[in-house]
């Protein structure tokens, strides 16, 4: 009996160990106030922009992001994104990718997803490999 609790409180401390190692990096971009009534001459546009990411899950995990977190937040208070939004951790990474290689814009205009999937079979939970692609105008407030 001593030996089981020993052993676990041991496994404890090892998992507890391995998860402190963690690396998380996130970019945002403030949301305006929805009180304020904007003007499309408000904004300066960019081009459309692009962005791709990709991740591979094995055993339903994501082994390249297992301890390193690259992601784009698409909430209400953090990222203004006017347009749709899909809940794709690929999607995600897409995000955070097209943020980091176009600093300094203020807003996200109807960003478009192109999300394709595949796997062998109906083996889906060994292998996955998903690619997401995210095209969208990006605006500077004036």
């Amino acid at each position: 009996m001593k030996n089981q609790v020993l052993s676990a409180i041991l496994f404890v401390g090892v998992v507890l160990t391995m998860l402190t190692g963690c690396t998380a990096t996130n970019r945002s971009m403030r949301q305006p106030s929805a009180l304020m009534q904007w003007e499309k001459s408000d904004f300066t546009y960019s081009p459309q922009v692009s962005a791709e990411a990709s991740s591979t899950r094995i055993l339903m995990i994501d082994w390249a992001r297992l301890l390193k977190k690259e992601t784009g937040d698409v909430g209400m208070v953090n990222l203004p994104v006017i347009g749709s939004l899909l809940n794709d951790p690929t999607s995600s990474y897409a995000l955070y990718k097209l943020m980091n290689d176009n600093p300094g814009y203020d807003v996200i205009f109807y960003p478009q997803y192109e999300v394709k999937h595949s796997f062998p079979g109906p083996l889906a939970f060994i292998y996955q490999k998903t690619t997401a692609k995210v095209t969208a105008r990006l605006a500077k407030i004036n």
